[in-house]
């Protein structure tokens, strides 16, 4: 796809576009597919949890060869170090002087798969790379190349020998995404798809092409920017992440921090389904993902049953909508 042709291209159409370029090796999960497009158009990091086998993996890969970003992925393990992510200084016996090695941060778009498996000082060292957007090796900053998003796989079930992540770093994920299981058709859609010989690693053989470039990209960031709110959806929003706080089932409640990252995603909503203002629909479209890794529920409704995403489903339902 030429670079004009692009140009020419609204925000909608593009996002249209990477939909179609996606669906080519999964089948599904439109929802999935549409918030990842989001946390891209928005610059923020997302919270991938599900079962394995339910291809996060391959969407991560697949959204990044659509965007044409630098992609890579870590597997995370119980002994991994920080310089392990991030990289050292290693001695050059040729120069006899110190030289740096970058890890494997050091891209546009990065798998942290099994997250949750590292100990905290490596979950640190990503901290500062997803906050900061760049890292510290003895000492000196190095920055990351832009842009940069970390797309973190956590495992809801076998949580021996993990280490949940901190409230802290789940703050600073834009997203957290549920993937669930796929429906009977798009299973047997699957089914068919690796009949024919579909390999999930060669996305070029599966005919996946990128969509724009990071140049390109950042025009739909400046597109994004320029998304019109209204005083109303500002109130609505302050409403929701208040009413967390309020919350007789919450014992923490979100931060100012959600309700910019709230903001931030109902704008990349309104951008993708063309047009240039938010509505109240963008945000409760936007409320659960948002919110459910950013509240803390009291145990005495954990103990009654009550979930994360029922608690924060009725807290939406129960404001008033401006019209």
């Amino acid at each position: 796809m030429s670079g004009n042709l692009v140009q020419q291209m609204s925000v909608a159409s593009v996002a249209e576009s990477i939909r179609r370029e996606v669906g080519k090796v999964i089948s599904g999960q439109e929802s999935v597919i549409d918030f990842a497009i989001v946390a891209v158009l928005a610059n923020g990091h997302v919270l991938l949890e599900g079962v394995p086998g339910v291809a996060k993996t391959l969407l991560v890969r697949t959204i990044a060869r659509t965007f044409d970003l630098q992609y890579g992925r870590v597997q995370f393990t119980p002994d991994l170090m920080p310089s392990d992510l991030i990289g050292t200084q290693i001695f050059d016996q040729k120069a006899g002087d110190f030289r740096l090695k970058t890890g494997p941060v050091f891209v546009n778009v990065l798998l942290a798969d099994e997250i949750n498996r590292t100990p905290p000082k490596t979950q640190a060292a990503l901290l500062e790379a997803m906050e900061e957007r760049k890292v510290t090796i003895d000492g000196e900053g190095h920055p990351l190349p832009p842009p940069f998003i970390v797309f973190a796989t956590q495992n809801p079930i076998d949580f021996e020998g993990t280490y949940p992540l901190p409230e802290a770093q789940q703050d600073r994920f834009l997203l957290k995404v549920i993937v669930d299981y796929p429906t009977s058709e798009n299973e047997i859609a699957v089914l068919k798809r690796h009949h024919e010989g579909f390999k999930p690693q060669q996305l070029e053989e599966a005919g996946v092409q990128p969509v724009l470039n990071p140049d390109l990209l950042k025009e739909l960031y400046a597109e994004i920017v320029k998304v019109t709110v209204e005083d109303k959806i500002f109130n609505y929003i302050n409403e929701i992440v208040r009413a967390t706080r309020e919350s007789n089932d919450i014992l923490i409640g979100a931060s100012p921090r959600a309700g910019i990252a709230l903001l931030n995603c109902c704008k990349a909503v309104a951008a993708i389904h063309g047009r240039d203002f938010a509505t109240p629909d963008d945000v409760k479209h936007c409320a659960l993902p948002v919110l459910r890794h950013r509240v803390i529920l009291r145990p005495e409704a954990e103990v009654e049953g009550l979930e994360v995403d029922r608690v924060i489903s009725s807290l939406v339902d129960a404001q008033v909508v401006p019209r």
